[in-house]
C-alpha cells in the first residue's frame, strides 16, 4: 500500500509538463536537443495510470532529504518504502511523515530490502559516492544530490558504474526539467539572440550557513558544508547549478579555470571560503564567472548570458532585445522635445549619455504556462524538482538510462572542484584529460 497521497489532483504529471512543451514549441524538437526529456516522453504512464507506484527510499533525511519527502507526498506514482539516517532527530521527522517505511540507521542494511526500486541519495557530500555505487551494485536505481562527490576520482568512479551497471542514475541538476530553462535554451541555441560574448553567475546570501547544535560533538556533522572534509562550500553547493547553465549554453566545456576565495566575513571557525570570484574560460575565448558571498543578498541569484543581440536571464524567466520596441508615439515626441533642448548644451567629453544599466523591462520566457485543466502552473512557479523526480520514476519504469543527463552534472561537479583547486593553488587550472568523459550536450 503507498504511503503517498494519491489524489487524482497531486503532482504535476508528466502528460501536462509536455502538453506545455508541445504549447511554446514543438516537442519533438525540444526531445532531440535536451534528450534527458526522453525519460518524461514515454513508456509506462505515472500519476493516475501507473498500476503501481515505484517504491523509493531516502538515505540522508535532513534539510534536501526532507524537501524531497515533503515533495513526495504530492506524488501518487511514489511510494516511500524505506528511510535512512545515522542522526536520530532527523529521522524520526522523516518517519512521522511516512510511518510505514522501514527505517535504518546503516544504508547497508537498507540495499537488502527487495522491495526498494530507486534510491534516493541526499546526504552530506562526502558520503555520495561510496552510497551511490554501493546502490547501483547493487541493482538499485539512484537519484544522487548535487554536486557529485568532494573529489574528481570519486566523480568518475561514480559515473564509470553508472555505465557498467547500465542502471538510472540521476543527479540533482533541476534545472535541467525547469520549463523556463529549457525555453531559454532553444531560444539561445536557435540564434534568436546572436552569439554569446559572457556568462556572468551569481549567488549571493546573508546568512552564516550555519546551523543549532544540541551538542559540541555534534558540530561537524550538523555544519557539514563548514568543513572541508565533508564541503566545498559554495562552489559545491551553489555553483554547480549555474556552471551547469553556462556549459548547456555554450554546448562545451571550459578549457581552463582561475580565481580567488576568501574568508572575509564569518570568521567563526568555518574552513571553507565565504566569498568567491572565479573565471572559467572557453576554447573560443569566452569567460564564464561566478560570484558568490553570503554576507549580501541585494542582488540574489541570476545567470546572465550575454549574446551580441540580447541577454537572456533564465532564472527571472525574462530576456532582453539590445534594440527594444520603438517607443509609443508620446514617448517618441517627449523624447525629441527633450533632444531639442539638450542637444543644444555643450558637454565636456564625448558624450553626456551615462551607459548604466538598460532600463529595457524584456519579456518574459514562459508567459501564463498553464496545465490543460488550468488549475496549475508547470515550470514557472518551480524550480524543476517535481519534474526531475518525475522524470526518475519514469526512467525506472523503463530501466532505461537517460542520454545526457550525468554527463551534465558530471562536469558540472568536476568544474566546481577545479574552482577550488584554483583559488586554493592561485593558478589557472586547465582541465585534466585524465578526467574527460564525452559530453553528450547536443551533438
Amino acid at each position: 500500500m503507498s504511503n503517498t497521497n494519491t489524489s487524482e489532483n497531486a503532482g504535476i504529471s508528466r502528460r501536462d509538463f509536455f502538453i506545455n512543451l508541445g504549447t511554446i514549441s514543438g516537442s519533438s524538437l525540444i526531445l532531440s536537443a535536451f534528450p534527458w526529456l526522453q525519460s518524461c516522453s514515454g513508456g509506462s504512464e505515472t500519476g493516475d495510470g501507473a498500476k503501481e507506484p515505484v517504491r523509493l527510499a531516502v538515505v540522508g533525511t535532513g534539510s534536501r532529504g526532507q524537501y524531497h519527502l515533503q515533495n513526495m507526498l504530492r506524488m501518487p506514482f511514489v511510494d516511500v518504502v524505506a528511510l535512512c539516517d545515522d542522526y536520530e532527530p532527523h529521522l524520526l521527522q522523516a518517519s512521522a511523515l511516512y510511518p510505514r517505511a522501514k527505517t535504518y540507521r546503516d544504508y547497508r542494511k537498507l540495499l537488502e530490502q527487495a522491495d526498494v526500486e530507486g534510491v534516493i541519495v541526499a546526504t552530506p557530500l562526502n558520503h555520495h559516492a561510496h552510497i551511490t555505487i554501493h546502490a547501483l551494485e547493487a541493482g538499485k536505481h539512484v537519484l544522487c544530490e548535487k554536486a557529485m562527490a568532494l573529489t574528481m576520482d570519486d566523480c568518475l568512479a561514480m559515473y564509470h558504474t553508472y555505465r557498467r551497471t547500465g542502471k538510472v542514475m540521476f543527479i540533482g541538476q533541476q534545472r535541467l526539467f525547469d520549463l523556463k530553462y529549457i525555453r531559454g535554451m532553444e531560444m539561445i541555441h536557435s540564434g534568436m539572440l546572436g552569439d554569446i560574448g559572457a556568462i556572468r553567475t551569481y549567488w549571493f546570501r546573508n546568512n552564516d550557513w550555519r546551523r543549532p547544535v544540541p551538542s559540541p560533538e555534534l558540530e561537524q556533522r550538523i555544519n557539514w558544508r563548514l568543513y572541508k572534509a565533508s564541503s566545498g562550500g559554495l562552489m559545491t553547493e551553489l555553483a554547480t547549478h549555474q556552471l551547469q547553465v553556462g556549459n548547456w549554453a555554450m554546448k562545451m566545456i571550459p578549457e581552463t579555470v582561475t580565481g580567488y576565495g576568501d574568508i572575509v566575513f564569518w570568521k567563526d571557525g568555518r574552513e571553507v571560503y565565504d566569498n568567491v570570484s572565479v573565471i572559467y574560460r572557453y576554447a573560443n575565448g569566452v569567460k564564464m564567472t561566478f560570484e558568490s558571498v553570503i554576507s549580501n543578498r541585494f542582488y540574489g541569484l541570476e545567470e546572465e548570458i550575454l549574446c551580441h543581440n540580447g541577454t537572456m536571464e533564465p532564472e527571472k524567466g525574462k530576456y532582453y532585445f539590445e534594440e527594444a520596441k520603438p517607443a509609443p508615439g508620446i514617448m517618441q515626441l517627449i523624447n525629441q522635445i527633450e533632444h531639442t533642448v539638450f542637444d543644444n548644451i555643450s558637454f565636456a567629453g564625448p558624450s553626456w549619455v551615462p551607459e548604466t544599466a538598460s532600463k529595457n523591462t524584456g519579456y518574459f520566457i514562459v508567459d501564463n504556462i498553464n496545465s490543460h485543466d488550468g488549475t496549475s502552473t508547470i515550470g514557472v512557479a518551480g524550480d524543476g524538482s517535481e519534474q526531475l523526480m518525475e522524470a526518475f520514476c519514469d526512467a525506472i519504469r523503463t530501466g532505461r538510462p537517460v542520454p545526457g543527463l550525468v554527463e551534465e552534472a558530471y562536469y558540472a561537479s568536476t568544474l566546481s572542484l577545479l574552482g577550488i583547486q584554483a583559488m586554493e593553488e592561485q593558478r589557472s587550472i586547465a582541465f585534466p584529460d585524465e578526467y574527460k568523459i564525452p559530453y553528450l550536450n547536443f551533438a
